[in-house]
């Protein structure tokens, strides 16, 4: 059999051609980042997603590579108040560690109460708290990415976590602010170093830009001057393994987040890998192996909820993984509409495994619409920012 050929790193399905000069870690460039007693090695941290970062799809990630793997998030209130739906949110893999939760909520108490619960009952080992969601049925009530701009509630709401954490971590994420003219990142960050947080994450977006345009790296710099004594970890436009390397580099800050980049891919968290440890990532699978991973998640899935939610649920993946591939626009009409592991195989079964990860593919949009809003906000929010009252409503929608 002929020695396969390797492409050469300068091909575009390799490396796409904003990441063309980006070279692999050199040794010692990047160290591990340690959150409290837990070490991200290397320093990579699964975004939470709301109905995506489930147990199945972590132990799918955690398949490819090493990392912090947080949880989709849950309520603080509904946790309190025993919510079925909500404590099968916060379950974990056996095998799961570290258990690394993403947590909502408005008010201190209920906040409080909620991780006195979850540490109580030994169910965390990393809690992530949640002020970017931008939805606006969200933010017209004050929650959200709302809530850092009045920062004496937000400050309540992330000492009563750290508080009730006692040695579990707590970290924070985070967008710029309401807007262009609205930025409340800096002072999000002091409070959360401030308060006993083990690191801060910051989506360089704004909650009226949602996730138009591209990322403002530049502010994860900022962020990284501000806070000094506790990790920032960068998130937005994390594409490829390269540009976590791009934006470390650019901005100093400590590791990074990965959202949208991962989905319908997993494997980038086998590229993060090696650019990390100073090796060039090998080529994106062809479609054979992108199917196998297809048949695994959506059984995963199916495991984990019953197949009827289950595969349902992974109608939405499955346009992922084959977004880009030539002719899978058809192949995806079928895909949205199965109901069975049965059907998922039969539609597979057409596929041609041979066929490469196309090159326009590698940054192709995943996930959320482009578009940017108007934030709506409670009438009178602005009138006294330093207010502590919490939102009347708890009501969360996605993590941001």
């Amino acid at each position: 059999m002929p020695r396969r050929m390797r492409r050469p790193p300068m091909d575009p399905i390799y490396k796409s051609p904003v990441n063309r000069d980006v070279k692999p870690a050199a040794p010692g460039e990047f160290a591990p980042v340690r959150i409290g007693p837990i070490l991200a090695d290397p320093p990579v941290v699964l975004a939470p997603m709301a109905g995506i970062t489930n147990a199945p799809f972590r132990r799918l990630c955690r398949g490819f590579g090493a990392g912090l793997y947080v949880s989709e998030m849950i309520t603080a209130r509904a946790l309190v108040e025993g919510n079925e739906k909500t404590l099968r949110l916060a379950e974990f893999d056996p095998d799961e560690s570290p258990r690394s939760l993403q947590l909502y909520g408005v008010d201190p108490h209920y906040v409080g109460e909620a991780v006195r619960r979850l540490v109580d009952e030994d169910r965390i080992d990393h809690l992530d708290m949640n002020f970017g969601c931008p939805v606006r049925k969200v933010t017209r009530r004050g929650g959200g990415a709302a809530i850092p701009a009045k920062p004496r509630l937000l400050e309540a709401i992330v000492r009563s976590a750290v508080r009730a954490a006692g040695p579990v971590p707590v970290t924070i994420k985070f967008r710029m602010g309401i807007d262009d003219d609205w930025l409340t990142f800096l002072e999000s960050g002091r409070i959360a170093e401030a308060e006993g947080c083990a690191a801060v994450a910051l989506h360089a977006r704004t909650a009226a830009q949602l996730y138009d345009g591209t990322a403002d790296w530049n502010a994860i710099g900022e962020l990284k001057q501000a806070v000094r004594s506790i990790p920032v970890f960068g998130n937005g436009d994390i594409l490829e393994a390269w540009d976590a390397l791009r934006m470390m580099r650019a901005t100093g800050c400590d590791g990074v987040v990965v959202g949208r980049g991962c989905l319908g891919r997993p494997w980038l968290f086998r590229d993060l890998a090696a650019v990390f440890a100073g090796r060039e990532p090998d080529d994106p699978p062809r479609f054979g192996p992108v199917m196998e991973t297809m048949r695994e998640h959506a059984r995963l899935l199916c495991e984990w909820t019953g197949t009827r939610i289950g595969i349902r649920s992974f109608r939405k993946h499955a346009t992922w993984y084959t977004k880009g591939f030539p002719g899978s626009t058809r192949m995806r009409d079928k895909l949205i509409r199965i109901e069975s592991l049965e059907e998922l195989e039969s539609i597979l079964a057409e596929g041609d495994p041979d066929l490469l990860f196309p090159a326009r593919a590698m940054r192709m949009n995943r996930g959320k619409k482009g578009g940017r809003q108007r934030v709506l906000l409670p009438e009178g929010f602005r009138d006294d920012l330093e207010d502590t009252t919490p939102p009347e409503s708890e009501e969360a929608g996605d993590g941001g």
